[in-house]
């Protein structure tokens, strides 16, 4: 007798039940013992196997039924329209740089670097230690585990220059990730319905994150060398702003890295208004031929608050951030994330603390610019060779994306639907304008997978941008 075949009596059940009407009682497991020459258990099996697919329902002490297929009643969810009123802020769909694609695509959209840029040797080993620690069963302070602030403080006061004072740990908040810090920041330093200056174009998360946070958002024309401080005065004084939200080193998505000079007349402006500059130093770790140096560390007066995220450099699974902010700010931005998430992961926390203080960390920083450097080159080679009509104005010298003008004919919709059909995922640039976009733009992520692809992607680009510049008689 063959006990493993209640694959074939499912099947066979199922035949029989297309042709009974529902209610109708199945033959018994005895029946069903004799007729499949098989045991109990594997009868049983089966039953419970057309159950749980909702073909039958068991009645104890009774038997086996076919179950009576019933319509399902349309869900009405209108009353929550007028529980919930107009939304405060207009709803974006989820980010292209989040989007997950199968292998077969050549993925040119993400936000985040490839799994091989990773030091994944060191994150398995820092999460398998950390769970014999400690962390793994108690409660962080709220601000974060002291030594992970002292190593954020400590990585600025590195940068700062003589007669400044250096921030300390107190300074610190350990967030997780650095998005919630935005939103916390928003709210803190502006507070619903008060104008906060944007660059535009600037991070799709800063723009969510203001939009969720109800301030009223104000684009500051930005291009591949920074803002035009004169620009930026006049918005101040124009709108009576207190925060200006920049990204100085290598922006998302332009990839543009402020001079020296250009910081300190951007630190004058913010100053002079009596505001506040949120630096948002999210791909410190990702320079390819030059180093960032944080305007938080020349400044000691309260007027920037500084964001480091490790959760692109070190593993997307560990969401570590902090921001550095000193004076009252500190304490209405700690308030804030103390009633938004409590606190952060120990676990995680002490993983991150692990990783960034290994000798491996460096090793692996130093190895990561030749690696940017080696994909960069790549698309930019390909994209001349296959798209010369995606214009890149600006070569980055640091962070993950290239950001390309495309002709002004260009239909950007139908490129982005004749890219997908085609295999190669793109970011439409119209994500990371706060208000009407300048120009057809495309952002392109040097640091995804399968770089040896590169190629390939730029031909078919190439075509589609043909293809959409195509105009009917």
């Amino acid at each position: 007798m063959n006990n493993d075949n209640s694959a074939r009596i499912v099947e066979g059940l199922r035949a029989w039940i297309a042709g009974a009407v529902p209610g109708a009682r199945l033959p018994s497991t005895r029946a069903l013992v004799a007729q499949y020459q098989a045991s109990p258990v594997t009868v049983q099996k089966a039953l419970r196997a057309l159950a749980t697919q909702g073909v039958v329902e068991t009645r104890p002490g009774v038997g086996t039924f076919v179950r009576a297929v019933r319509a399902a009643r349309p869900a009405d969810y209108s009353w929550q329209t007028g529980a919930m009123r107009a939304p405060q802020a207009s709803a974006r769909s989820v980010s292209t740089a989040l989007r997950s694609t199968p292998n077969d695509v050549i993925a040119f959209h993400s936000g985040y670097p490839d799994r091989e840029l990773l030091p994944e040797r060191l994150v398995r080993t820092a999460l398998s230690r950390a769970a014999r620690t400690e962390a793994a069963l108690s409660r962080p302070p709220v601000a974060g585990l002291p030594e992970l602030q002292s190593w954020f403080a400590h990585e600025l006061r590195t940068t700062t220059p003589d007669g400044v004072s250096p921030p300390t740990p107190r300074d610190v908040i350990v967030l997780p990730g650095t998005q919630s810090g935005l939103s916390s920041i928003f709210r803190a330093l502006a507070g619903a319905g008060q104008p906060v200056l944007l660059e535009s174009p600037t991070y799709w998360g800063a723009i969510q994150a203001a939009a969720q946070a109800g301030v009223r958002i104000v684009p500051v024309p930005t291009g591949p060398t920074g803002p035009d401080p004169a620009e930026l005065a006049r918005a101040f004084a124009e709108t009576g702003a207190r925060v200006f939200y920049a990204q100085p080193h290598y922006a998302n998505p332009t990839g543009a890295q402020w001079s020296p000079t250009l910081g300190e007349q951007v630190l004058d402006v913010v100053t002079e208004h009596g505001a506040f500059l949120i630096e948002d130093d999210w791909a410190h770790d990702f320079g390819i031929t030059t180093t960032p140096a944080p305007l938080a560390a020349g400044e000691d007066s309260g007027h920037v608050v500084y964001l480091r995220s490790l959760t692109k450099s070190v593993s997307p699974a560990i969401r570590v951030g902090a921001v550095i902010a000193r004076g009252p700010a500190h304490e209405r931005i700690l308030a804030d994330r103390a009633a938004e998430s409590i606190y952060v992961s120990g676990l995680l926390q002490a993983a991150a603390l692990d990783i960034v203080t290994h000798p491996g960390w460096q090793t692996h920083l130093r190895a990561l610019r030749h690696q940017l450097q080696g994909r960069r080159d790549l698309l930019l080679t390909s994209l001349a060779e296959h798209a010369p009509h995606a214009h890149i104005e600006h070569v980055p010298t640091g962070g993950l994306n290239l950001w390309a003008r495309l002709p002004d004919d260009t239909d950007l919709p139908r490129l982005i639907r004749d890219c997908d059909a085609g295999g190669v995922v793109i970011a439409a640039g119209t994500e990371w304008f706060p208000a009407e976009p300048t120009g057809p733009y495309i952002r392109l992520n040097y640091a995804g997978p399968n770089p040896a692809a590169f190629p390939d992607g730029a031909r078919l680009l190439g075509q589609a941008i043909d293809q959409s510049r195509l105009r009917e008689p």
